[in-house]
């Protein structure tokens, strides 16, 4: 038979002692987070065969295009002599730019891995508190904008103050302030006026797929002239490299999802398409252009952003959007 009485807990009381400790006498728990190293997306090396297989069908192809071009030549040659020679002019100035097109890319491709390898050398130093990297990274810094006017007084400053810096934090700050500050603005204004592009094409142009096709533009361009204002001009390979490695970048950290610094931007563009739907929707597609360009930065940044503040969403889509209502350069319009 059961006790329909409820149960009781149980309770056992203990005598303190001296010695038992106490919150205050605790030590504090070690904030293991702070000597994580940093996420870093790792990369899968490419497939040796689609390697192979790509080597194999551009050497091909080269081999047809230069036979067929040798025939053309030589026919024109054997039946007509003025129009054999111009032929062979115009196959050697086209063979000419296809080379300087070529080297262009190639010269691109190695400043963008100077960038990335001068970044990685900074993310070391401050992790490993390296005095000596710092300065090593100063330095490589100073070479990519020793041909840059507009930084003369920027690199003066830095190179009478940088030996007074005995520690490798204050030296990268001290330099990412100095040197990138002026970059920094003018990434932001490219992003502002690509956000306004796509934003205006959105609103005012009604044809089907035509404010992809501009966000696609307008983004690629964009991410190509913030490449070459942190000193990593690079050519049409090299803008869509970037565009794959921004697109990573997103990716990557999440940024593709709609966060904190979107909700207002979508707020409003769900208030402006009750006036306008068209001008509601170029909201939203100027924002992401926006998103888009503050993780150009990111990738196309020599430093990564420790001194100085990361841009956000809000304030350059605020200012983009400002120039359609009249904000000139002066900043007089809404801010």
């Amino acid at each position: 038979m059961t006790d329909p009485r409820p149960m009781k807990p149980v309770l056992i009381e203990r005598e303190e002692r001296p010695d038992d400790p106490t919150p205050a006498s605790v030590p504090p728990v070690p904030d293991l987070g702070m000597d994580l190293p940093a996420v870093r997306l790792v990369r899968p090396k490419g497939s040796a065969l689609n390697r192979f297989a790509l080597w194999a069908f551009g050497a091909l192809f080269s081999f047809v295009l230069s036979v067929a071009a040798w025939t053309f030549v030589s026919d024109l040659l054997a039946s007509n002599t003025i129009l054999g020679w111009t032929a062979f002019t115009l196959v050697g100035l086209a063979v000419l730019a296809a080379v300087l097109l070529a080297l262009r890319e190639v010269l691109g491709f190695a400043r963008m891995a100077r960038i990335d390898h001068l970044r990685t050398r900074a993310e070391a130093a401050h992790d490993t508190l390296d005095i000596k990297g710092a300065r090593a990274v100063v330095e490589g810094l100073e070479a990519i904008y020793a041909g840059r006017p507009e930084l003369a007084e920027a690199r003066a400053r830095l190179a009478k103050r940088a030996p007074e810096v005995f520690d490798a934090d204050g030296l990268l700050a001290l330099a990412e302030q100095e040197l990138l500050a002026q970059p920094d603005q003018a990434a932001r204004r490219e992003i502002e006026a690509a956000a306004r592009q796509v934003a205006t094409v959105t609103a005012l142009v009604p044809l089907a797929l035509a404010d992809v096709a501009t966000a696609l533009y307008a983004n690629v361009r964009m991410i190509g002239r913030i490449a070459q204002v942190y000193g990593g001009r690079s050519g049409t390979l090299g803008s869509l490299r970037l565009l794959r490695g921004v697109m990573t970048h997103l990716a990557a950290t999440g940024a593709l999802a709609v966060g904190d610094d979107l909700i207002h931007s979508v707020a409003g563009g769900g208030v402006l398409s009750r006036i306008s739907k068209r001008f509601g929707e170029g909201v939203i597609n100027g924002s992401l252009t926006a998103r888009v360009g503050v993780a150009a930065m990111e990738v196309c940044r020599p430093l990564p952003f420790r001194a100085l503040p990361k841009p956000k969403v809000t304030n350059l889509i605020s200012r983009g959007l400002a120039g359609l209502f009249g904000a000139g350069e002066d900043g007089t319009g809404p801010r």
